[in-house]
């Protein structure tokens, strides 16, 4: 098969994974219209296994039209250490010990703030658990905001237009929210060490515009959600979790974030971590793991699909001017995984300094417009989705929501 027909064909499953992302919430509803088939609707319209169903079609059509050996190595050939370590990540993040450490750090907190206790818990986790992004990765903040933030605000009270308002920031502030260093945010870390950007340059050209952008959506968005917030159900009876058990869930979770690039190591700790837990079950709520699977699902197939779209979408990166491979990549962000972004930007040789932080800042601005544009927005989708109508989230409902706090996010980083 000729390298030009595989590109065109890639670009067109591509292009039809992303239509199928707009039209899951869709699909979902005609679960409940057509009974007799709901289960072939629900399983379209699950957001998390839109790019692996399109991934596998895309490789089955290679295999027809290339020969199987020629699928089979184009598979193996791609990198699969993002969505396994969100995977990992996600399961003990969510644990029931590091959840509770966690909510019981910004309940402290939340008593020195001059406002009722349920609104100040909500405002810390639109904005601190986003900046821990920063230190515990992205993945890790998004799960454990997304939990603590399920209960008091995507419940059936709160009106559905405001939880897709409280969807955009969280997922803004989140991809915003981990450039104070420069190991946590996946657009960055594909950047880092070509262009030797370590934390201390990140803090100075992106670090403290995020932090002041954060805490602006975070205020905006629980001034907006303080009337409507429900307390998180009914009042957990079980005796607290000791300090001890707490302990070893987060020096879990240190080692799976001190180990990101290394497989191996971190899913021997996610497999530690699942016998530990069994071994002290009182002390657990059960473990995310289909969640989880779903998100490395739907990753890994994003990272089968965008791996063929280099040869379109590395001219238009290399031809923008600083100001304009801004907005580029804020917008070809809504398209693309940001961190994919920026790894072609990366490819670019002679590219400036200024056009290297343009990209890097339109990428992580443009970090909440859709499912797709973050590596941890599908974990937030798995975990929030039940809260919305029909179980779905609309991708037009998102964008909607994310649009203010992304226009925030730019100007923080274009105009300061």
């Amino acid at each position: 098969m000729a390298a030009g027909a595989l590109q065109w064909l890639a670009a067109g499953v591509f292009a039809l994974a992303l239509l199928h992302t707009f039209a899951a919430s869709q699909l979902e509803r005609l679960s409940h219209r057509f009974p007799r088939h709901a289960g072939a609707w629900h399983l379209l319209g699950e957001v998390e296994v839109v790019f692996g169903f399109w991934a596998a079609l895309l490789l089955l059509l290679m295999a027809l039209l290339a020969g199987g050996d020629e699928a089979v190595r184009y598979a193996e050939s791609r990198q699969y250490t993002e969505p396994l370590f969100v995977a990992a990540v996600m399961v003990i993040a969510a644990s029931r010990p590091v959840l509770s450490a966690v909510s019981a750090l910004t309940a402290a907190l939340a008593r020195w703030l001059p406002l009722p206790a349920l609104v100040a818990q909500v405002g810390l986790a639109l904005s601190l658990v986003p900046l821990f992004g920063s230190l515990i990765t992205e993945p890790a903040a998004m799960t454990l905001a997304a939990l603590m933030l399920r209960g008091p605000v995507f419940s059936a009270r709160c009106p559905e237009g405001l939880k897709y308002g409280a969807l955009g920031v969280l997922f803004v502030n989140v991809s915003i929210g981990g450039t104070l260093t420069s190991y946590a945010a996946p657009p960055v870390l594909m950047v880092a060490a070509t262009w030797q950007w370590d934390s201390a340059f990140m803090l100075q050209h992106f670090g403290w515009k995020a932090l002041l952008a954060v805490v602006i959506n975070a205020a905006a968005m629980t001034t907006l959600l303080r009337r409507h917030l429900a307390a998180d159900g009914p009042a957990d009876l079980r005796p607290p979790v000791p300090g001890a058990v707490q302990l070893v869930h987060l020096l879990f979770l240190a080692g799976v974030v001190l180990s990101a690039h290394h497989p191996v190591i971190f899913l021997g700790l996610l497999l530690f971590f699942i016998g530990f837990t069994q071994a002290y079950e009182r002390h657990q709520s059960p473990l995310i793991l289909k969640e989880a699977l779903l998100v490395g699902f739907f990753l890994a197939g994003l990272v089968v699909l965008g791996g063929l779209q280099q040869w379109w979408l590395q001219p238009i990166v290399s031809a923008l001017s600083p100001l304009a491979l801004f907005f580029g990549a804020l917008g070809l962000t809504a398209l693309t995984d940001n961190a994919a972004l920026t790894y072609l930007g990366s490819l670019i040789s002679g590219i400036g300094e200024a056009e290297k932080q343009m990209l890097v800042a339109g990428a992580v601005a443009g970090g909440g417009l859709t499912v797709i544009a973050n590596a941890p927005n599908p974990a937030g989708v798995a975990l929030l989705r039940a809260g919305f109508r029909d179980g779905a989230i609309g991708a037009g409902g998102l964008l909607l929501g994310a649009a203010l706090p992304t226009a925030v996010a730019a100007a923080a980083f274009l105009l300061l």
